[in-house]
């Protein structure tokens, strides 16, 4: 199970390099904040789908893996930044939250249900 979620951070180490180099590209190039959050966020989760897949938990990439991972992932993000924004918390404290959040949620989803297994 260790080498399992190593992998996965892995993973998500990439990812949050992917998401930060797209979305400071996208706003440097004009772009709103959202637009270019949401931009950087669909390429980075598709690459960890991806990648999480093939690499972390050796399964096959289907459709249905694909919507069940982005939508779940989708909606922890957008539900963690609505209620940021209700709180008024400091969006670097929203970062680190999230970021940690979905390490774990996410790697736990994807195991137990993502990408689970016949035995």
């Amino acid at each position: 199970m260790f080498k399992l979620f190593a992998r996965y951070t892995s993973v998500g180490a990439v990812n949050t390099l992917i998401h930060l180099v797209i979305f400071a590209a996208l706003y440097a190039s004009g772009f709103n904040q959202s637009v270019s959050n949401l931009s950087a966020f669909c390429v980075a989760v598709t690459f960890s789908f991806f990648a999480n897949a093939k690499w972390t938990f050796k399964t096959e990439a289907t459709t249905t893996r694909y919507f069940l991972y982005i939508c779940f992932m989708g909606v922890m993000a957008t539900s963690v930044g609505w209620i940021a924004d209700y709180l008024h918390i400091n969006p670097f404290i929203t970062l680190v939250f999230f970021s940690t959040l979905s390490l774990f949620c996410g790697f736990a989803y994807s195991k137990f249900f993502v990408f689970r297994t016949s035995k």
